[in-house]
């Protein structure tokens, strides 16, 4: 059966250096440029940088990461009194550049002397993060009339989450988040390479950090984990398990991103990323990938 591609709001080169609005969505793993790019672009002055993961931190997700961080300070006397009195006062200071307040709250599995949870409470947590992300993708349709309606904003850049691929099927042509998304933005995936992939390994083998996963691999990637290590939930080293598990998940959502990209939007190479310092060099960058897609095959 071919292949039915949505159709895209620039269909060509031209199409999109003319256009007076550009509005640009991209998606990939995490480290392999698209805050860079968006920021890049806001600091320009003519794009609004909407950022998925901050949407997330701030609107859906602030009063439970907020919450957290109230419930582990209750856990000192001191500060339980003044926590009671409203003595203080305890916020999440989330920030485009830092998302540790939410990494905190997803929180990892496993043994809680190590700082892990109990399996039934992380992935409750799981549920909260998708259903947020969810609705913060939903969003862009509104920020986008925002940026230009509000503070007059030419161009829009949507920033996503590494986890973006695990809530849609990629191959549903009606599949309701990618419908809605490419309607308004062109979908952009950053590919890496395997040099690019080995490295991200290495980064978060030195610093891991909570992910988010579609439930069903997720619990077949812990019900794995139990059996090759033959261990049960409350021993569980917590950084130990989303070190292994990461390595599982680039492999996951490799090929979720690859079909995102195939029916809904194009590609741009990692490489040609690390090569764009200005907003001159993103739209080129753009214009060459639209070139390419729309090259008659031979």
């Amino acid at each position: 059966m071919a292949l039915t591609l949505a159709t895209m709001i620039y269909t060509t080169a031209d199409h999109w250096r003319n256009a007076p609005q550009k509005r640009v969505l991209l998606f990939a793993m995490s480290g392999l440029g698209k805050t860079y790019l968006s920021k890049m672009l806001r600091d320009s002055g003519d794009w609004f940088h909407y950022s998925i993961d901050y949407r997330i931190g701030t609107r859906y997700m602030g009063e439970q990461i907020a919450d957290n961080a109230k419930r582990e300070a209750m856990k000192i006397p001191f500060l339980r009194d003044l926590l009671r009195s409203n003595s203080i006062y305890i916020g999440s200071n989330i920030s485009f550049d830092d998302l540790r307040p939410m990494s905190s709250y997803l929180g990892k599995p496993g043994n809680p002397d190590l700082g892990g949870l109990p399996w039934d409470e992380y992935t409750r947590r799981q549920a909260q993060f998708e259903a947020a992300e969810v609705a913060a993708l939903h969003d862009t349709g509104y920020f986008i009339e925002r940026s230009y309606d509000l503070y007059q904003y030419p161009h829009f850049i949507c920033d996503t989450g590494g986890s973006i691929c695990e809530w849609v099927d990629a191959h549903d042509p009606d599949d309701p988040i990618m419908t809605d998304l490419a309607s308004r933005t062109l979908m952009v995936w950053i590919k890496g390479t395997d040099a690019h992939t080995a490295e991200l390994v290495r980064r978060f083998d030195r610093e891991p950090k909570p992910m988010s996963y579609d439930p069903a691999f997720l619990l077949a990637t812990w019900q794995a984990y139990l059996t090759e290590f033959s261990t049960t939930p409350d021993k569980v080293d917590p950084d130990d398990f989303i070190r292994w598990a990461f390595a599982k998940a680039l492999a996951h959502r490799q090929p979720r991103y690859q079909a995102m990209a195939d029916r809904w939007g194009i590609t741009v190479p990692m490489d040609a990323v690390t090569q764009v310092h200005d907003q001159a060099g993103f739209v080129d960058m753009i214009a060459d990938a639209l070139e390419k897609h729309s090259a008659p095959t031979i």
